[in-house]
């Protein structure tokens, strides 16, 4: 399929003639009407010309971020929109009058074409003549003055790609006497690739350079300059990510967070060496110490400590760390002194990515916006024609005599009584409340989601979450905790309990199997509770792993046998009545009977589960008192999924078990042909079509990066309570949204046909333009003020009682 998306140019050879020009450009023109002519499909783009040598692929899809200055309010954001969406090419465009900002989704192919089509032959050879970073800047420049056409300034800004950088490197530059020597510095520097902004002050001697550090680095800059006959010394080199601007609350939603130390500690073969935050790379050692700042999303490699995470996961309380334990940048590091090694670093850090995620989020548009965007593209014109109609009512009925002469006030006449009243009638309008009602309540709430360490990517997923009435929640790593563990040990013998552990982990020790390692595990901790006997050292030979069955091993010469029944019985071991009764009875609790023989003797049945968490029954309780009905849909067996419903108090009907990931999305998809809002709560890969599938996926935090990446919605603390509190969150944002609206449509219902004068005949009032004006900025600022009332929202009592009894 791609290469049906392609469309192949022949390229040129030698020098052409301007007769050849000429015949290639007939050529070209040709081809156009021909391929114009042809029929064509909605789904299939018009291909463009192009005179890139070699192929155009037309199915290429870029975003373009632009910060947008002088927008007033949502009618100047919707014509920007118009403007820019005029290009062709253009999938898609958003501006946030808040964030000052546009995004543009695009086709790099049909801007670029538009572009260079606009300009002669000869020029648009220079620009195929560069290489693709310049063909990238004529798409953005194109974007840029579609902006600036409509009468508005914009400048291109750091996209969501990382495709620029923010590097910023200055230097102290000796040997200029006069203005054009700055000027040819900066000149010089401006036509060097992945230089972005370079400003010379002759005063201070001093240039700062905004640069892709990908692309060219300090030490070139400076070789620049010292080619250009100049002394250049660098002051400051690297990316400006000591402070990133993460917007979460507010009129402009912007709260800075001090995420690195500007220098941290680097960890060599023999020494200590500081190094600056934005210099760390993968893979390096760094200390940390007490009071101090986690630089990095790194592994904890040496000692143990107490780290607040609070700013990502919204948990007050300090999180243990120790050996192979996993760190975020960002966080502080509360008591002891840890060596971490490099994960991530830059804009792949945890921190940074959920920056980002939240900046998405706000510039989203919420679906119900989208009447107030149509209210907002009539609501002009008609102001202006309501304000003309009441000038001339009123003008020509003083004329006319319609209305006593005294109602003139003594310094005006019919004219300018009649002004007056088209003038407040234009000032009191208030397009900006409608328009502010959503975007405004959907930052707050997205960063007050994030606080809470719930991520919510955009209004369209706050406004789906507040219309759930059914939670679909996986089994595995959801309702339960993921891992197994051993719950409960039967002793068929009088062997002692630390020596059966003892000899049954030196038969496991050597497993891969997960209900191995938590049998190993299992003993490890019995043997610290008997810490007089120690956990002995013992002979294994002859180990096997027997595939769907156990284990077998010789451990101090005894034949040892470790799995299911099919393995004792195979081996002729003799099960008694007792363990077999045992073991339905662990089978009807959902739990996995694993037996011991030694000795061709059964000596016991451990039970291993993977216990459900301990929020999970409570969660699904108070589900249920909000009107939201729990289903459980499990790749897992059904007897296993029907004890574990059991537990959580889900009734039988609403179980699907052994359900493959196409299950689970076809279950999701039933549910919402019945005209049910579904919502489904997963964590991992097999849950991913059914993620994408449901009016709002939810995925936990702790889960895979597919089911995160495919999820409207982000769990980072992985709690189930936090499922509760996202739809809380939603349906109080929409209640915000909706009174935001009825106060601003109220507004301009009950204040124009006042400033039209509506009351004065009977009870001489009139509204002045002042009073209209002031009337017109405290609707808006009446809004702001609503929205920023979620910043008090606070997390359902029901739910603390969760948090509350979940630590005890």
């Amino acid at each position: 399929m791609q290469s049906l998306m392609k469309v192949v140019l022949a390229p040129r050879t030698g020098s052409a003639t301007e007769s050849e020009r000429r015949k290639k450009k007939k050529e070209d023109v040709l081809l156009e009407r021909s391929l114009s002519s042809s029929t064509r499909y909605p789904s299939m783009p018009r291909y463009p010309l192009s005179p890139l040598h070699g192929e155009v692929d037309v199915s290429e899809i870029r975003k373009a971020n632009l910060k947008v200055t002088g927008m007033e309010c949502a009618a100047c954001a919707g014509s920007i929109e118009k403007a820019v969406k005029r290009l062709p090419g253009i999938e898609e465009a958003t501006v946030s009058v808040l964030q000052n900002r546009a995004q543009v989704v695009y086709r790099p192919a049909f801007v670029q074409h538009a572009v260079q089509c606009g300009r002669q032959e000869d020029a648009c050879s220079n620009v195929v003549g560069n290489d693709l970073k310049g063909v990238h800047g004529i798409q953005e420049e194109s974007i840029r003055e579609a902006i600036e056409d409509a009468g508005f300034e914009a400048e291109a800004i750091v996209d969501d790609a990382g495709q620029r950088s923010g590097s910023i490197s200055r230097f102290r530059i000796k040997g200029m006497t006069c203005t054009s020597c700055s000027n040819s510095i900066e000149s010089s520097l401006k036509k060097l690739d992945g230089v972005q902004k370079a400003v010379v002050a002759l005063a201070t001697e001093e240039c700062e350079v905004r640069h892709d550090a990908g692309v060219i680095s300090h030490v070139q800059l400076a070789a620049a300059i010292d080619d250009l006959g100049y002394e250049a010394e660098l002051l400051i080199a690297g990316e400006e990510t000591n402070r990133i601007r993460l917007q979460l609350e507010g009129v402009t939603a912007a709260a800075d967070f001090q995420l690195v130390k500007e220098m941290l500690v680097a960890l060599g073969t023999w020494e200590e060496r500081g190094k600056s935050g934005p210099s760390s790379s993968s893979g390096d050692i760094i200390k940390v110490v007490p009071g101090s700042k986690v630089p990095t999303d790194g592994v904890v490699v040496w000692g143990q400590s107490f780290v607040n995470e609070s700013m990502i996961t919204g948990e007050a309380r300090p999180v243990p760390k120790k050996l192979g334990d996993k760190v975020i940048g960002g966080t502080m590091n509360d008591h002891g002194v840890i060596h971490i090694r490099a994960t991530h670093v830059g804009a792949e850090t945890a921190l940074a990515q959920i920056v980002r995620l939240v900046e998405a989020a706000q510039m989203g548009k919420a679906p119900v916006q989208k009447y107030a965007d149509r209210i907002s593209t009539y609501f002009v014109p008609a102001v202006v024609v309501a304000a003309f109609v009441t000038w001339l009512a009123w003008y020509v009925g003083g004329k006319a005599r319609s209305y006593p002469k005294s109602w003139i006030p003594a310094a005006m006449d019919e004219f300018e009584l009649a002004l007056q009243f088209g003038i407040s009638v234009l000032v009191i309008a208030c397009p900006c409340a409608l328009g502010l009602a959503t975007p405004t309540a959907i930052m707050v709430a997205t960063g007050k989601g994030a606080t809470q360490g719930i991520l919510i990517k955009g209004g369209q997923a706050l406004e789906a979450a507040h219309k759930v009435k059914t939670v679909v929640f996986d089994k595995t790593g959801t309702l339960t905790i993921g891992k197994p563990i051993v719950v409960h040990t039967k002793l068929l013998t009088n062997i002692p309990l630390h020596v059966f552990y003892d000899t049954i982990a030196a038969a496991e020790v050597n497993s891969e199997h997960p209900l191995g390692k938590a049998i190993v595990a299992y003993s490890r901790k019995i043997s610290g509770e008997h810490s007089s006997h120690g956990q002995q050292q013992h002979e294994v030979r002859d180990f096997e792993a027997i595939p769907g069955q156990g284990v077998r091993a010789v451990v101090d010469g005894k034949a040892t046998l470790v799995g299911n029944m099919r393995l004792m019985k195979e081996h002729g071991i003799h099960i008694s009545e007792e363990a077999e009764e045992h073991l339905r009875d662990v089978e009807t609790l959902a739990r996995t009977g694993v037996m011991v023989a030694i000795e061709r003797e059964l000596v016991g049945v451990v039970s291993i589960a993977d216990p459900v968490k301990p929020e999970a029954a409570r969660v699904i309780s108070i589900l249920k008192s909000m009107g939201v009905r729990s289903m459980m849909v499990t790749g897992d067996n059904w007897g296993t999924a029907v004890a574990i419903a059991r537990e959580l108090g889900i009734e039988r009907p609403c179980v699907h078990a052994e359900s493959l990931p196409e299950d689970k999305a076809r279950i999701v998809e039933e549910m919402q042909a019945a005209g049910t809002s579904v919502a489904m709560v997963g964590d991992g890969i097999n849950d991913s079509p059914a993620l994408v599938a449901a009016d709002v996926g939810m995925a936990i935090g702790a889960g895979t990066d597919i089911a995160i990446e495919a999820a409207d919605i982000v769990l980072m603390k992985s709690n189930l309570e936090d499922v509760i509190t996202g739809i809380d969150l939603s349906r109080k944002s929409f209640f915000r949204i909706w009174l935001n609206y009825v106060w601003a449509l109220g507004y301009n219902v009950l204040g124009i046909p006042i400033a039209a004068g509506a009351l004065f005949p009977s009870t001489g009032f009139r509204l002045p333009p002042w009073v209209a004006g002031a009337a017109m900025a405290a609707s808006s600022v009446s809004v702001v003020c609503s929205s920023l009332w979620l910043k008090r929202y606070k997390r359902p009592k029901v739910v603390e009682e969760i948090d509350t009894s979940v630590q005890r």
